[in-house]
């Protein structure tokens, strides 16, 4: 079995044509594209990745993968196969890997899609073929770095790694473990997908407890917002308004309807950030 597939290796020039040059290492000739670099002369040493192409060729890149055996990186996905599991490009120029269907998630509707994230590093299996190995809980522990308190409310943006009943495990953008709870979020992250959310809480590990709903004030709508900056704005924090002022008045005062205005009041009380009484709407102090 040729172990030297997913590994960088430093072999020899020992022939040439026009578009190839021949490395060797260990008794085994790769194919080395002269677009890469047409210096070389027999006899030099040059310092590459080996693999098989999707042509079964055996190629050696100077353009070296971050993703190789024992080595975990980001690849990306770029196609996904039912019967067989996702390819990812790991950057090379005519080979694409494939993480099999084992060790994707048994629902399938959480696999990863196309453009998703995983991150992977390389195996051969007894047939000389590369496979993507998703990286476990211990290697995405020995990357990350702890949060602190200071990071509360801030956002983020993380891949999704680990998928529990319990809630999802991601990695942010600066190397931080995060947990979502399911009652953060409104969908079941698929495996790979990319979010955006924020700090909620930091737990006695390091681990970022995150949430992807939108704050109070950004989910409240255009409208809810107007309200509360023309409360705000107001001496006492109170309006003359309720929902049932005249809809003349309504329009008149805050250019929407009384429809509008009566979800915006409605969407308020129900969070509790104003409260309605004898003819006008209050901030809740």
């Amino acid at each position: 079995m040729n172990t030297l597939y997913g590994t960088v290796i430093t072999g020899m020039v020992t022939d040439e044509n026009n578009d190839f040059y021949f490395i060797q290492k260990d008794g085994v000739t790769f194919a080395m594209d002269k677009q890469e670099d047409e210096s070389l002369s027999i006899g030099d040493t040059v310092k590459g990745f080996v693999y098989e192409s999707s042509q079964h060729k055996k190629r050696l890149t100077t353009n070296i993968p971050k993703v190789q055996q024992g080595k975990y990186a980001w690849a990306t996905v770029t196609q996904v196969r039912k019967d067989l599991g996702v390819f990812v490009d790991i950057g090379l120029p005519d080979k694409e890997i494939v993480v099999s269907l084992d060790d994707l998630p048994q629902m399938k509707e959480l696999w990863p899609k196309k453009n998703d994230r995983l991150m992977i590093s390389l195996r051969v299996d007894k047939k000389e073929r590369l496979w993507g190995i998703l990286a476990d809980e211990h290697i995405f522990r020995s990357v990350a770095k702890k949060g602190k308190e200071t990071d509360k409310n801030k956002d983020i943006t993380a891949t999704a790694f680990r998928l529990k009943l319990v809630g999802t495990y991601v990695l942010t953008d600066d190397y931080y473990i995060g947990f979502i709870h399911p009652s953060e979020r409104i969908d079941e992250p698929r495996l790979g997908e990319q979010l955006s959310g924020r700090v909620i809480g930091v737990r006695p590990d390091g681990i970022l407890n995150l949430s992807l709903r939108q704050r109070a004030h950004e989910a409240i709508g255009d409208d809810a917002e107007m309200l509360l900056a023309f409360l705000n704005k107001s001496k006492d924090g109170s309006l003359p308004f309720w929902d049932k002022s005249d809809p003349d008045d309504i329009k008149q005062y805050f250019g929407i309807s009384k429809g509008q205005f009566k979800r915006a009041v409605g969407n308020l009380l129900k969070r509790r950030m104003i409260e309605q009484k004898d003819g006008y709407i209050r901030l809740v102090k």
